[in-house]
């Protein structure tokens, strides 16, 4: 959407199918051989938080938002990691330039159940008793938030604070994995989950080549173990090659990026080229699969970083319920 285009009228409805456009984007991203999420990292900052927020309200995007926004070159090729709205910017007095393209960002709404409607309105289901959150349906709205740099008016962004997040430091990883409980083996030359066993293999320290590599792998690796059944229950049950597994690969693999602008790690794990074509097979199939991935990411994510005491202390303040499924799209 273009600054100075046409509002649609009262009442008009956008039929634009905006879920389908993100997904479409990422299979022609995926089919020319790249992670569209995925931002160079940089080591300069290292150790602070590059998560996308809105410089109009301060508060943090999650979910599949983390993933629109890294996929904006803007933010990573400018180190500015702040958006917000048409209309807040106005608010605060700053002004788009005209001209300016935005960028599609998801919101989870709900809206009550239409009787008669099927699974995506109708009545509540048998035994809920009433409750008001069963007869309730939840579905994506989009908006549209332009980045910083298409502003005038916005402040400069603040110089990076020595510690501006006690939480985002490479030892942060050590913290999470010893709080978590989580069985650790080293030896060997693969990193992996085993829900067999429940443990998490990584191979010896010394076989990466600095410590990131180290942080980052052992947390993508976390995210797996928080899939088992006695903790955030996804579905583990997949052999390597098969689509479930290569599913899973990617929940880790959108976690892995968000943990990484989360604590300043980089976030190229080399492990994907054997589940792209799974991948691109769910997409084509289901265009919600990304922001079912993304959700489960999210989730996977908060459940991890809870680990460590001086993030789960800390007081979030989000722009959306990235971490829910819709029901409707």
């Amino acid at each position: 959407m273009a600054y100075g285009r046409r509002r649609q009228a009262a009442g008009a409805t956008d039929r634009r199918d905006r879920q389908q456009e993100v997904t479409d984007r990422i299979i022609g991203a995926l089919e020319q051989g790249t992670l569209p999420w995925r931002q160079p990292w940089d080591p300069g900052r290292a150790g602070h938080d590059t998560r996308p927020r809105n410089v109009a309200s301060h508060r943090l995007y999650r979910g599949i938002n983390i993933l629109l926004l890294a996929m904006d070159a803007r933010a990573w090729s400018s180190g500015d990691h702040r958006w917000c709205t048409y209309e807040q910017a106005r608010a605060k007095g700053w002004q788009v330039r005209k001209g300016e393209t935005g960028t599609t960002v998801f919101f989870v709404g709900q809206a009550p159940r239409k009787e008669g409607s099927g699974a995506e309105g109708g009545p509540a289901p048998a035994g809920s008793d009433g409750d008001p959150s069963e007869r309730m349906v939840r579905f994506y709205k989009s908006h549209t938030v332009f980045h910083a740099s298409q502003m005038d008016g916005v402040p400069d962004l603040p110089p990076l604070a020595v510690d501006e997040a006690p939480w985002a430091r490479i030892e942060a990883v050590d913290t999470m994995l010893e709080r978590s409980g989580a069985v650790i083996r080293y030896g060997g030359p693969a990193a992996f989950y085993a829900p067999a066993s429940d443990h998490i293999q990584l191979p010896m320290r010394g076989a990466f080549h600095d410590a990131y590599g180290l942080a980052s792998t052992a947390a993508h690796e976390l995210l797996h173990w928080s899939g088992a059944r006695h903790r955030l229950a996804r579905d583990l049950s997949g052999t390597f090659g098969s689509a479930s597994y290569a599913f899973e690969e990617m929940i880790a693999e959108l976690g892995s990026c968000q943990i990484g602008m989360t604590l300043g790690l980089p976030c190229d794990i080399d492990n994907h080229a054997s589940y792209v074509g799974h991948w691109l097979q769910r997409l084509k199939a289901d265009k919600t699969a990304i922001f079912k991935a993304a959700a489960a990411a999210q989730r996977a994510v908060d459940y991890c970083l809870a680990f460590h005491p001086d993030f789960a202390a800390q007081d979030l303040d989000t722009e959306d319920a990235g971490s829910a499924e819709p029901i409707a799209a």
